[in-house]
């Protein structure tokens, strides 16, 4: 299991450099929590929160980056893997609320208030995403179309938001196309 465990840690950081979700010119998003204040006072918005724990020391080691993941103390990447052989997920890797209910004519403001990059991307069906060893080892192995067609936009670094307005009644699907096994359902209706 250790040697097992060993090599996964080596795969995922690789894929993970290879696809640059780690870089430091990765993209940003279209605001940062600093200006929420303003964006919910109009009350049309719904917060969905994008958690993480990622420990900086290890998980910035082994992606051979130093700002792989921004914040304080957490799970050590070897622990990542480990729980993910083990469980298919992480519990603390998760988009918060799991489902919620909004009314057409809001808009879901996804706040990443964890340390590493996430997306909030609407996919028809959830499926894997775009790190293949992550789709594997969460048991996600078709990929989510959508999440072969993001664009610099979608990846929202932490303390940065992404908005998606809900145009229409029904049953939407969002995801995270770096952890797949970050999701939430959305229930909209007419006023």
């Amino acid at each position: 299991m250790r040697t097992r465990t060993h090599a996964a840690v080596a795969a995922v950081a690789s894929a993970l450099t290879m696809l640059g979700c780690s870089d430091a010119s990765r993209p940003t998003a279209p605001s940062t929590a600093a200006s929420l204040a303003g964006q919910v006072a109009g009350g049309t918005d719904r917060i969905v929160n994008m958690m993480d724990a990622c420990d900086p020391t290890t998980f910035n080691a082994a992606l051979r980056d130093p700002t792989a993941c921004i914040r304080n103390g957490g799970i050590t990447f070897e622990k990542f893997i480990a729980q993910l052989e083990k469980h298919g997920e992480i519990g603390a890797w998760h988009f918060a609320p799991p489902e919620m209910n909004v009314a057409v004519g809001q808009t879901l403001l996804a706040i990443n208030r964890g340390g590493e990059v996430h997306t909030f991307t609407e996919v028809e069906e959830f499926g894997g995403g775009i790190v293949p060893i992550l789709n594997q080892l969460s048991h996600n192995p078709v990929v989510a179309p959508e999440c072969e067609q993001l664009d610099a936009d979608d990846f929202v670094r932490p303390g940065e938001t992404y908005r998606d307005d809900v145009d229409e009644e029904g049953t939407e699907l969002y995801q995270c196309c770096i952890h797949p096994w970050m999701r939430t359902v959305v229930h909209a209706h007419e006023h």
